[in-house]
């Protein structure tokens, strides 16, 4: 039965690896965490999708541009859409290119190129409200850094980058120390006069909407952000058909098309495929397919309630299975040797200081991968700390008298781990299992942001949007799937305690 359990664990940990990775002849393409990467993403499949032979793959909200890019450099996607400032500053990390000739001839080496200009620049910018901005005198950049009394909030991505915080502050001489920020969630924060001034893409649609003033760029620091599309350079001649379709798209967005997506995106909940489909169908006219507004329970019971729920399931059961198979022997073999064992746990402790962004990021540079495999080998690697933990604690606590009557039987080794050692600690063991099991639902919301799917899309896509309703959506199931393990668990418990009270056989009437 264990050799049946491990070889069922190990296919299920391949075959969902393998599902992650689309045949040779598909296009795959990504997109960073914020709502116009998300329109971009589908408006470049829809173009594609009639010119190849399998469905394009559509990788969204990656995160930031580190991952997004390591994702492409790794051949785990083959475009995305990018901004020329950023590939500059970032990916080059340089000045910006003079012309995108110099910029490919720098990315050529890494096997890369910049191609199909879209149309619009989406720079960054800083904003305050309009209100403000009136009774300060709040025009520039410059009139905003005389004001020390303001409080910035600024995206995480923004405080980081070369061509972030660091540089416009040292540019301007600001002296306020910025508060870090989801770039959804600094809309609201500004609106409701939490903090002061925001960075902001200048095509967001909550611009106007909120009625917020954007500050003049007067000592020009940032450079032109204008859209092109980041590819590998093999993509032209493995799919030669699509790339020519996704070239139809130069030049055919401008700034106000682009706005008008996005605040359809964040205004009205219509769901990206739609916003690009009608792009498409109306040559950036107007078309649009009349839908109404999704309200909470239509996100909640979407279509893809079933499908989020197998892939976090798969997520969960397969790593904390593999962390069980890994763990377990692995404490049983540590157990007599304090000093290894100190050594062992302490590797798994560091393991779990690891922020999971990070680990996700360095797994996908090793593995060329995104999706299933770098999110099952991250949780897998979570879940070992408490699992091999408890296995040693619930080893330690076998009474010694226990432990000598199995060797006054006449037991070797091995038959006293399995008939008296493993029997003993095999309820501390699975308060191991069930911790681990709790850490891996949650921690596997983190998945969405590399591909793997499960209930973190919601989460993730919320964030983008600000849209609560479409975060609660991905929160209540994954909250409702712990309740669900919690009293798994807590039967299994139930019946374990009755089994030990159960008299001998031989006692009873």
């Amino acid at each position: 039965m264990l050799r049946a359990a491990l070889l069922f664990l190990a296919m299920a940990w391949l075959g969902a690896a393998a599902s992650a990775q689309p045949g040779e002849g598909t296009l795959r393409v990504g997109s960073k965490r914020f709502t116009e990467s998300y329109i971009l993403a589908e408006l470049l499949a829809q173009t594609a999708a009639p010119h190849t032979a399998s469905p394009p793959v559509v990788r969204q909200g990656l995160g930031n541009t580190a991952i997004v890019y390591e994702a492409l450099r790794s051949g785990a996607i083959d475009l995305y859409a990018e901004y020329t400032g950023t590939i500059a500053l970032e990916i080059l990390k340089g000045s910006p290119a003079e012309t995108r000739e110099a910029m490919n001839a720098a990315l050529a080496p890494m096997g890369l190129g910049a191609a199909i200009p879209l149309g619009f620049n989406d720079g960054y910018a800083l904003a305050v409200r309009a209100a403000d901005a009136e009774r300060l005198g709040l025009r520039t950049l410059s009139d905003l850094a005389k004001h020390p009394e303001l409080k910035l909030g600024l995206s995480n991505e923004f405080l980081g980058r070369a061509d972030g915080w660091k540089g416009l502050a040292a540019r301007y001489g600001f002296t306020q120390a910025p508060t870090g920020l989801d770039h959804g969630l600094a809309y609201e924060a500004v609106a409701a006069k939490q903090i002061d001034a925001i960075d902001i893409y200048t095509t967001d649609a909550k611009i106007e909407h909120l009625g917020l003033r954007v500050l003049e760029d007067d000592r020009k620091y940032f450079p032109r952000y204008d859209a092109v599309v980041l590819y590998r350079l093999d993509l032209p001649t493995r799919l030669p058909q699509a790339w020519a379709a996704l070239k139809t798209l130069e030049g055919r967005i401008d700034e106000h098309a682009m706005i008008a997506m996005n605040a359809r995106a964040e205004l009205q909940s219509v769901p990206f495929d739609t916003i690009a489909r009608d792009f498409l169908a109306g040559a950036g006219q107007g078309a649009k397919t009349q839908e109404p507004r999704r309200g909470f329970s239509a996100k909640l019971f979407g279509p893809d309630l079933w499908q989020l729920a197998r892939q976090h399931l798969v997520l969960v059961a397969v790593s904390v299975g593999v962390a069980i198979l890994i763990g377990v022997p692995l404490a049983i073999l540590v157990f007599p040797h304090v000093r290894l064992r100190a050594l062992v746990l302490g590797f798994a402790s560091l393991l779990q200081t690891v922020p999971s962004l990070a680990l996700l990021a360095v797994l996908i540079s090793m593995l060329g991968a995104i999706g299933a495999l770098p999110a099952l080998i991250a949780l897998t690697l979570y879940s070992l700390l408490p699992i091999m933990r408890n296995t040693v604690t619930g080893l330690a606590e076998v009474p010694n008298g226990l432990r000598l009557a199995g060797t006054a039987l006449g037991m070797t080794p091995p038959q006293s781990l399995r008939l008296v050692l493993l029997p003993l600690a095999l309820p501390t063991l699975l308060a191991g299992v069930r911790t681990a099991t709790a850490i891996a639902i949650g921690t596997a919301t983190i998945a969405a942001f590399i591909g793997a799917g499960g209930f973190g899309e919601r989460i993730v896509t919320g964030l983008a949007l600000n849209d609560r309703e479409l975060l609660l959506a991905g929160a209540l199931p994954a909250a409702a799937l712990a309740l669900l393990s919690e009293g798994i668990f807590e039967l299994v418990e139930m019946l374990m305690r009755r089994r030990r009270r159960a008299p001998p056989p031989s006692l009873l009437p």
